[in-house]
């Protein structure tokens, strides 16, 4: 099937998988205005769509610390266990109708302590909406598995205490960790015990690399830091020459060390300038394992059928081109051997099969 002839329904049929996604940047507009009435937070406007429309606008600054601060409001509402369950509820229900059948949800338990709760209540709150809303879905005839990374702020101190919350819930739906927020200026070698600890205790976990700061920052990550997936990644491009690939670059498509890209939000953060032009076409012609991602729906007005029907208007993708990102995000889910073959042999495979 050529690009041309893949219409809206096929792309939001197709099985997706999404491993790049934020809780707090997800939210649906009308959920944001609803719990800012009930907790007294006065918001940009009070009307759901102008409140999409202005969460687009903000972050489409071409700077990747205003369009960390557009997240203001919707943290705002996420301080009490009311609009935590509604938030990963609803979550899981947009991702099913978007044609996801696995996702990994991330989010900084810390960010969302500013009222009675502890961090460990808000992983067990999200965690208990995140179950209520796969159980819907399952009902309603469109399973999706949802897993959880939490993360720890780059730039706070907080970070070995989100690394214990990963190993804590490591046999309740958690299955990694991310370290987040503004990536200049904060390296990750400044966590290298919260990572160590993570090691030691075998669980995975992924660095947000290569977006604001360009190489260094991904060599950091995965050299010194071990990083088993890289977050954006982008800039890894800035090693690579004519198709000739530096050591780094090398590195990461022969050890098939997974990119998760988000060409909207690279975008909206200045980290990219097209969709046509964004690495993840060349990179992925390259032989790297690159993978499709929304990074923040509400804030990017995005959804996997989105992103996915951009590369195919602006960069000529193809369906096989689609599945061979949704495989590679399923390989390197982390989530157990057995239960990403599943989901590759049993449920992708045959729904792109049916597209061909």
């Amino acid at each position: 099937m050529s690009s041309t002839r893949i219409d809206a329904d096929t792309l939001r049929r197709l099985p997706k998988a999404v491993l790049h996604d934020h809780l707090d940047g997800g939210l649906r507009p009308a959920t944001v205005v609803e719990l800012a009435e009930t907790v007294g937070h006065t918001l940009p406007t009070t009307d759901p769509d102008e409140l999409a429309a202005w969460y687009f606008d903000a972050a489409n600054s071409g700077d990747l610390v205003r369009y960390i601060a557009t997240f203001e409001h919707t943290l705002a509402v996420l301080q009490n266990r009311e609009g935590l369950l509604r938030a990963a509820e609803e979550y899981v229900l947009d991702l099913a109708a978007d044609g996801v059948v696995y996702g990994e949800v991330r989010y900084a338990p810390e960010l969302n302590t500013n009222g009675d709760l502890t961090m460990s209540e808000v992983v067990e709150t999200v965690q208990e909406g995140l179950a209520a809303g796969m159980a819907k879905a399952a009902a309603a005839g469109t399973p999706v598995q949802v897993r959880t990374l939490l993360c720890g702020m780059r730039m706070f101190d907080r970070v070995g205490e989100a690394a214990d919350l990963a190993v804590a819930f490591r046999d309740a739906g958690v299955v990694g960790f991310d370290i987040a927020g503004a990536e200049d200026g904060f390296p990750p070698a400044d966590h290298l015990a919260a990572f160590e600890h993570l090691r030691r205790e075998s669980v995975p976990f992924t660095i947000h690399a290569g977006e604001a700061h360009g190489l260094p920052s991904i060599h950091q990550a995965l050299q010194v830091c071990g990083a088993q997936r890289i977050g954006h990644g982008v800039r890894i491009t800035e090693d690579i020459v004519d198709g000739k690939l530096g050591r780094l670059a090398g590195w990461v498509r022969d050890r098939r060390i997974a990119l998760e890209m988000c060409p909207t939000s690279n975008l909206q953060t200045g980290a990219a300038t097209s969709i046509a032009g964004h690495p993840i076409t060349a990179l992925k012609d390259l032989g790297f394992r690159v993978t499709l991602n929304t990074d923040n729906r509400l804030v990017s007005g995005t959804t996997m059928t989105r992103e996915m029907s951009l590369l195919v208007e602006e960069a000529g993708w193809t369906v096989e081109d689609l599945r061979t990102v949704t495989v590679n995000a399923l390989k390197s889910a982390f989530i157990p051997y057995d239960e990403r073959k599943a989901l590759i042999e049993d449920v992708v495979l045959p729904g792109y099969a049916s597209a061909l």
